[in-house]
């Protein structure tokens, strides 16, 4: 055990970061800041302006979009599982390459193993991540065809509506997020299979570059609002 304390720290380096980056995204007054927390608030405004029009078939087709680019992702995340499983069963053939390198990459076909099984429940949470995002974007295309005809916007059924549809759109960008999120760790992860050392680098790596997406973008700077006589405008170059 002594002699693996390295690999063992840097493994609870790894999904602490995770935990904590994504804690702090999604459950703290700092992450309501976020690139995705501006986002959420135009996944409703655009729910309330949909309600200004009857005829809606742009709107469906931007939903189309949503739906299809999660598709992408939920079928890209089975075939890095795939090529995952690949690399756990070809356990003896990446050790006799790796001794053969210049550089020593050499591991026990155990360790191996066990790096092989964290890469796989990695790209199975994804999976699960991008499939539930796209069952949700689902209900939520669902929802904007029973939308409320614009005639009927000032009612509490229109309005109850809207709540309804913003809560379950802003849900299916939020697993969807997780599921690009794992994506993003699982490429600091890869650090692991060169050296422990590796993945603290690779690791801390992810977590600069996400926050840094999300918090200090120009995607970010962007998206800053401002309130103009009570109403929200966007802040200008």
């Amino acid at each position: 055990m002594s002699r693996h304390w390295v690999d063992i720290t840097a493994v609870g380096f790894f999904i602490i970061e995770w935990l904590v980056y994504a804690l702090t995204l999604e459950h703290s007054a700092y992450g309501r800041d976020s690139l995705s927390a501006r986002m959420n608030r135009y996944r409703e405004v655009w729910v309330r302006r949909l309600l200004d029009r009857d005829a809606r078939m742009v709107d469906m087709q931007i939903m189309a979009s949503l739906q299809n680019g999660t598709a992408f992702f939920a079928s890209t995340s089975l075939i890095a599982l795939g090529g995952a499983l690949a690399l756990l069963h070809a356990t003896n053939d990446a050790i006799t390459i790796l001794s053969k390198l210049p550089i020593d990459l050499s591991t026990s076909p155990a360790m191996w193993e066990l790096k092989c099984v964290g890469l796989v429940l990695i790209c199975v949470y994804a999976f699960f991540k991008f499939a539930w995002s796209y069952r949700l974007f689902n209900y939520v295309a669902i929802l904007f065809g029973g939308m409320p005809a614009a005639s009927q916007r000032d009612t509490p059924e229109a309005e109850a509506h809207v709540i309804r549809t913003s809560r379950l759109f802003e849900s299916a960008g939020r697993h969807f997020n997780r599921g690009q999120r794992a994506f993003f760790f699982a490429l600091g992860y890869l650090g692991w299979f060169v050296s422990p050392w590796v993945l603290f680098v690779t690791t801390a790596t992810v977590v600069i570059v996400t926050w840094r997406r999300q918090f200090a973008s120009s995607a970010w700077e962007a998206m800053a609002p401002e309130v103009v006589n009570g109403e929200e405008t966007r802040r200008g170059p």
